[in-house]
C-alpha cells in the first residue's frame, strides 16, 4: 500500500498528468509567498508570527490551458480563450496566447476554467471524519468567552474530508471554531494542499479572522452553565470582554511607546481581542436574526471595530441596506434553513437580494459535504434570484464563491479572479460550473495540480485512507 498523500507531496515537480503534455525540466527551488500588505494601525503587543507559516510554492512547468471558457470572476467570459500560469502566478489571460518554452499544454476544449474556489466558513480539520469525539475539536465549550483558543491547533491536515473538498474545486478555505461560544477563538486561513502540517497550509501573512457566535447556541450551551442564558446576557458578556480588551491595549500601547520597566502580563485572550480592536484580526460573526445583527453592528461601533463578514445570516435580506452601508459582508446558504427557530425566516432570494443592494455576499458551505459542490450552490441562488425576478450574472454567481470570500479573508489582492499576477488557484471544470452534472477535471493550486481526474497519482488520499481502491471524487 503506498502512502499516496505523501506521494503527491514527492511528486510536486515532476509527476505528470495524462491530460497533459509534460515538458520535464527542473523547477525552480521552492519559494516564499508574498503576504498581503498589513494594515498600518501601530504597533501590536506581541510579535504575531509566533507561529509562522512554513507553507512554500511547489515548483512545477508553467502551464499553457487553451480553447476553454475562462470565466475570470473580473467582468469577462472568455470563449476559446487561453490562460497561462507560471511559477505559482497568472501570467496572461486572453482570446490568444502563446505557449512559454517548456510548458505543459492541457487542451480545454468543452471544458471551463474559473479561480479556485473559496470557502469563508468551514469546519475541516477541526470537525474531522470519522465524526467521533475524538475528532471533535471545533467547541472550547468550557467559558462563555474563549478569544485564547486558535483553530489551527486544532486542525488535523489527514481529515480525509480535505481531498473530497479539493476535488470540489476547493483551494483554500477559512477554518473556523463551532458557535458555541460568544467568542470562540481564532480562524485559520489555509490553502488547501495535501500536507503534513497545519502551519505547511496556513497562507502567509492572512489575516486571523475572530469567530464570534450571537443567538441560540451560546444561550443552549451556558444557559444551565452560569450564563448567559438570554440575548441581553449575551450582548452583556461581549461588552465586559472588549472592554476588558481595551485596558489591555491601553497598557501594551504605553509599554511599546515607552519601553520602561517590565512588560505588561501577557493574556491570551485579550490579546486576541486586542488585535480585534487594533485592526489586524477580523470578526466573523455567526449570526441568523436581522435584529441581531443590528446589535452587533452597535458593538462593533461601540468598540470602533467593523464586522468582516456575518456567516449564515438567514435573515440579512431585511436589513440589506444596513449591512451596504456599514460595509459588512455576509456568508449565506442557498437554501438552508428552518432547522432551528432562529433559522426560520430564511428564503431562497437572499443572495439576490443581497446582491442587488450592493452588499458583499459569499456562498459558504458550513459541511463537509456542501463544501464540495459549492459550485451547485451557486448556481441555486443564482436561479432563485432569477425566478424572483432579479438578475444575476453568472460573473455576479462566480464571484460569490471566488472574489467576494477572498475580500472576506483580506486576500482579494492576491486570489479570487483570473488576473495576471494573481496566485495561480485554478480550476478546470468539465462543463459549465453552474450545471449539477460538471466536475472539476484539474485543481491547480498556487500553480500546483493537486488533483486531476484523470489521473490517479494526482488524486490526493491522507494515510487514513489507506487501502481503499476508489479515488476521492471518482463518484461525483
Amino acid at each position: 500500500m503506498r502512502k499516496a498523500w505523501l506521494l503527491l507531496l514527492a511528486c510536486a515537480g515532476g509527476c505528470a498528468s495524462g491530460a497533459a503534455r509534460p515538458v520535464r525540466e527542473a523547477g525552480p527551488a521552492p519559494a516564499p509567498v508574498q503576504a498581503p500588505a498589513k494594515p498600518s494601525t501601530g504597533e501590536s503587543s506581541i510579535d504575531r508570527q509566533q507561529y509562522p507559516s512554513t507553507y512554500q510554492r511547489h515548483p512545477n512547468p508553467a502551464v499553457l490551458i487553451r480553447n476553454a471558457t475562462i470565466m475570470t470572476a473580473a467582468g469577462q467570459e472568455i470563449p476559446n480563450g487561453s490562460i497561462v500560469l507560471k511559477d505559482g502566478r497568472i501570467v496572461t489571460v486572453g482570446a490568444k496566447v502563446d505557449a512559454p518554452a517548456g510548458a505543459v499544454v492541457v487542451d480545454g476544449t468543452g471544458k471551463y476554467v474559473t479561480p479556485g474556489l473559496i470557502d469563508e466558513h468551514s469546519h475541516l480539520g477541526v470537525y474531522a471524519a470519522p465524526g467521533t469525539d475524538a475528532e471533535s475539536d471545533g467547541n472550547e465549550a468550557t467559558n462563555p468567552v474563549t478569544a485564547e483558543v486558535w483553530a489551527e491547533h486544532s486542525f488535523w491536515p489527514q481529515d480525509p474530508q480535505i481531498p473530497l473538498a479539493i476535488a470540489g474545486g476547493i483551494t483554500t478555505i477559512q477554518a473556523l471554531p463551532g458557535s458555541a461560544n460568544l467568542i470562540g477563538g481564532r480562524s485559520a486561513i489555509l490553502k488547501l494542499i495535501p500536507a503534513r502540517t497545519v502551519q505547511e497550509m496556513k497562507f502567509p501573512g492572512a489575516r486571523y479572522g475572530l469567530k464570534m457566535a450571537c443567538g441560540e447556541n451560546p444561550k443552549r450551551v451556558y444557559g444551565q452553565k452560569g450564563g448567559p442564558s438570554t440575548r441581553m446576557g449575551s450582548m452583556a458578556g461581549y461588552r465586559g470582554a472588549f472592554i476588558q480588551a481595551e485596558g489591555y491595549r491601553r497598557k501594551w500601547d504605553k509599554w511599546n511607546h515607552d519601553h520602561q520597566g517590565d512588560p505588561p502580563d501577557r493574556n491570551l485572550k485579550l490579546e486576541t481581542l486586542a488585535e480585534v480592536l487594533r485592526g489586524d484580526i477580523y470578526v466573523q460573526n455567526h449570526c441568523y436574526r436581522a435584529d441581531e445583527m443590528a446589535q452587533m453592528l452597535d458593538l462593533g461601533r461601540e468598540f470602533g471595530f467593523p464586522i468582516r463578514s456575518f456567516h449564515h445570516a438567514v435573515e440579512a435580506y431585511k436589513i440589506r441596506d444596513l449591512l451596504a452601508a456599514s460595509g459588512t459582508g455576509a456568508a449565506v446558504w442557498a437554501d438552508w434553513w428552518g432547522f432551528k427557530e432562529e433559522a426560520m425566516d430564511g428564503i431562497k432570494e437572499n443572495a439576490a437580494l443581497l446582491q442587488q443592494a450592493g452588499v458583499r455576499l459569499n456562498i459558504h458551505s458550513d459541511s463537509p459535504s456542501g463544501i464540495q459542490r459549492l459550485n451547485q450552490e451557486a448556481a441555486k441562488a443564482m436561479s432563485a434570484g432569477s425566478r424572483a425576478g432579479i438578475p444575476i450574472t453568472r460573473d455576479q454567481a462566480l464571484r460569490w464563491i471566488t472574489a467576494n470570500p477572498a475580500w472576506a479573508l483580506g486576500l482579494d489582492s492576491l486570489i479570487g479572479t483570473l488576473e495576471p499576477g494573481k496566485m495561480a488557484d485554478v480550476v478546470v471544470w468539465s462543463g459549465d460550473p453552474f450545471s449539477v452534472y460538471s466536475k472539476a477535471v484539474q485543481v491547480y493550486n498556487d500553480g500546483w495540480l493537486v488533483y486531476d481526474r484523470g489521473d490517479g497519482t494526482r488524486q490526493p488520499r491522507t494515510d487514513f485512507e489507506l487501502g481503499q481502491v476508489q479515488s476521492p471524487g471518482s463518484d461525483r
